[in-house]
């Protein structure tokens, strides 16, 4: 691939130095000619308008590009060297309007729409996870989308407070019933936590949504709970969503809802990494709040499991480009 696309090595720069970008990519902005070259661009989006409780993730973008200067080339599990598959490129922060929720998703739509209109596939940094609804609204209008979605919550609530439809706890409700997103092709991994009520959670298994919850993917194991997953989605078009509170609070403790009894650091690489072979066409990486994590660990484990999702990306990226 071309080696302007490369990330900046350490050998060379520092990693304490420079101007911090997601994995020291380069920095694009709109008018810049190499856009067209790109094939995959990740994307900020800081904004928590959607949060119901503890704010802060809109400061998560800032400091996943921070801890993300520690992320290297290849992965060394998987041997999977996505910079020399794919073109990758900080595109920079999606426009957000912090006092404004309707404009907000306008705003990002408009966004990541004019970056998949180029052919781009987004990979974002939230933001609570509100702004993935938006992110689909770009990349799913009259092709629906399949996702393995991993997190504490299903976020499929209808309302907040008897009126309020748009909050983190309700995009992929919105998201089927504006036909973004296939509940038969969607599986929800590692759910968890108390509920405000009963059969909180059955509007989403009744339009078709499969969900693991996290004691049936510990009996089940890594390998089968990727295997259900994968038959779930099939071959068509899939995005990634990871919520950092899927983690048990032990690993990433800086989240707005976390909740106790999680996944591992080394299970959640293991899963992600089960999703190789998938047709992949966007994925995120949310709910990064710092300022309840001063050691900036939860962000180190945002941008990694970035890396590991860019990974796959990368790999169904340049497989479609080879069909």
């Amino acid at each position: 691939m071309d080696k302007r696309f490369a990330p900046t090595t350490g050998t060379v720069l520092p990693r304490f130095a420079g101007i911090a970008t997601f994995m020291r990519l380069p920095w694009l902005q709109e008018g810049d000619a190499l856009l067209e070259e790109v094939d995959i661009g990740l994307v900020g989006i800081p904004w928590d308008g959607g949060t119901t409780n503890r704010a802060g993730a809109r400061h998560g973008p800032r400091q996943l590009r921070d801890l993300s200067t520690l992320v290297r080339n290849v992965n060394r599990a998987s041997g999977i060297n996505p910079f020399a598959l794919c073109n990758c490129a900080d595109l920079g922060d999606a426009p957000v309007n912090p006092v404004d929720l309707d404009d907000t998703l306008a705003r990002v739509e408009r966004f990541l729409a004019a970056i998949h209109a180029r052919g781009i596939a987004p990979l974002c940094a939230g933001g609570d996870h509100l702004v993935t609804l938006p992110v689909m609204r770009a990349i799913a209008r009259g092709r629906p989308v399949g996702m393995v979605h991993f997190d504490a919550h299903t976020d499929t609530w209808d309302r907040y407070f008897g009126d309020a439809m748009f909050t983190h706890g309700t995009p992929f409700r919105r998201a089927i019933e504006e036909g973004l997103l296939d509940p038969r092709r969607t599986v929800q991994i590692g759910i968890r936590g108390a509920l405000y009520r009963d059969a909180e959670d059955d509007w989403g298994e009744r339009q078709g949504i499969t969900i693991i919850d996290i004691d049936e993917m510990k009996r089940l194991g890594v390998e089968e709970t990727i295997r259900r997953a994968r038959a779930i989605v099939g071959d068509g078009p899939t995005y990634a969503s990871f919520d950092v509170d899927f983690l048990d609070p032990v690993y990433a403790p800086g989240t707005g809802t976390p909740e106790i009894g999680g996944a591992t650091t080394w299970e959640a690489q293991q899963l992600v990494r089960g999703l190789r072979g998938l047709d992949l066409v966007g994925g995120d990486v949310v709910e990064v709040s710092p300022p309840f994590d001063a050691s900036g660990n939860t962000a180190l484990v945002g941008a990694t499991m970035m890396f590991e999702i860019l990974c796959v990306l990368a790999e169904a990226r340049h497989a479609r480009r080879r069909r």
